[in-house]
Formats: structure tokens, C-alpha cells, sequence
């Protein structure tokens, strides 16, 4: 008989008293099986601790613990190799106002950051003096600040930063992941893999 887990990267606890199975893995086997392995503990909580505290649970603890219960049943992973658990003493209360407070300051430090840096490369690149170039080489004189070529740029410049930003009015255009996300999921993976190895090192460390 096979046993089948498949530990997570990352979890969030908060208010529990042990750290489970079911908490850090999925578990696939026969239904009696399964609920048994899950409900099996892993890592005793500390109700001294600070009020957030992190655990490394590895798989091979996992396995050791169902190869205990289960000798004659083959355990398999498919999941990741190691589990970043982070506990908090009570769950984090959703403050709405602060919420959006948080959002507006995001969204105005983005607006001007962006609206600076635009501006700081349109005064780089001299643009002003080359739509005055462009417009003399294809009417045959000069003019500053030439709508029929700087309208048309500024149309341009806010459809090519929509488009690659994937939304507009609060709706995605396509299912692809925008840069952002795609930017996040990488520094998520990268906080992850940091905080694995700093846990356990510091574990081996108060081990030696």
C-alpha cells in the first residue's frame, strides 16, 4: 500500500496549539488512512513564544513519523522537501480603513514615481526637440511643440503601459500574469528559500 504526500512551500498558522499533517501537506491514501496521518503532529507550539514565531517542518520528519504508524506502507513524496511555517498568536484583523489607506498612499507614490520618471526620460531624451525634428522633415518647417506628432506619442504611451500592465479600470485584459506578479512570485520564492535556509541553520546551530 502506497501513502502519498505532498508537503507545501510556505503555510500560515495562527491559534493552534500543534502543527499537523494536514496543516503542512496534502495527504493521498485510503480514506481511514489519510485522516489519521493527517491528524498527526508534527511540532508542539510554544505558548511562551513571541507572537510570531516561524518552524521548519522537513519531509523527512513527516515520513518518519508515518513509517512509525505505518511500517508496511510505502511513503511517497511529491511535494516540496521542506516547509516554511509561520504562527502568529491571533489571526491579523482586517482593518478596512487602514486597508485603503495603504492603497492610496501605494497608489499615489506609483503615480508620482511614474509620472516623474516619464518626465525625467522625456527631458533626457530631448523628445520635444525631436517631435520638432520630425515634424520638419516631414512637412518641411519648424514648429514647437507639434500636436498632430505629440498627441498621437501620448495616446501611444498610456495604451503601451495599460497593455503592459495587463489592466484597465480594475480589469485584467488578458489571463497572462502582468510583470508585477510575475515580479512578486519571484521575490515570494526568493523570501521563501531565504527564510528555509536561515531557520535551518539557525536549527542546526542550537542543535550543536
Amino acid at each position: 500500500m502506497d501513502i502519498y504526500i505532498k508537503p507545501k512551500k510556505k503555510v500560515a498558522l495562527s491559534e493552534v496549539r500543534a502543527i499537523t499533517v494536514k496543516d503542512v501537506a496534502d495527504v493521498v491514501a485510503v480514506k481511514d488512512v489519510a485522516k489519521k496521518v493527517e491528524a498527526m503532529k508534527l511540532q508542539e507550539i510554544d505558548p511562551q513564544g513571541k507572537p510570531k514565531q516561524n518552524y521548519l517542518i522537513s519531509v523527512t520528519d513527516i515520513i518518519k513519523r508515518v513509517k512509525k504508524a505505518y511500517p508496511d506502507y510505502t511513503v511517497n513524496n511529491v511535494g516540496e522537501s521542506d516547509t516554511w511555517v509561520q504562527y502568529a498568536v491571533r489571526k491579523s484583523q482586517d482593518n478596512s480603513w487602514w486597508k485603503w489607506a495603504k492603497v492610496v498612499f501605494v497608489v499615489v507614490v506609483l503615480l508620482v514615481g511614474s509620472s516623474t520618471a516619464i518626465m525625467s526620460f522625456q527631458s533626457d531624451a530631448q523628445m520635444p526637440q525631436v517631435f520638432e525634428n520630425y515634424f520638419r522633415i516631414f512637412y518641411g518647417e519648424t514648429r514647437s511643440n507639434p500636436r498632430i506628432i505629440t498627441i498621437p506619442y501620448a495616446i501611444g504611451l498610456a495604451v503601451g503601459i495599460i497593455a503592459f500592465y495587463n489592466h484597465f479600470l480594475g480589469k485584467k485584459l488578458t489571463d497572462d500574469p502582468t510583470p508585477i506578479e510575475v515580479e512578486m512570485e519571484q521575490y515570494e520564492k526568493q523570501v521563501t528559500e531565504t527564510m528555509v535556509d536561515l531557520i535551518s541553520l539557525q536549527e542546526k546551530n542550537d542543535n550543536a
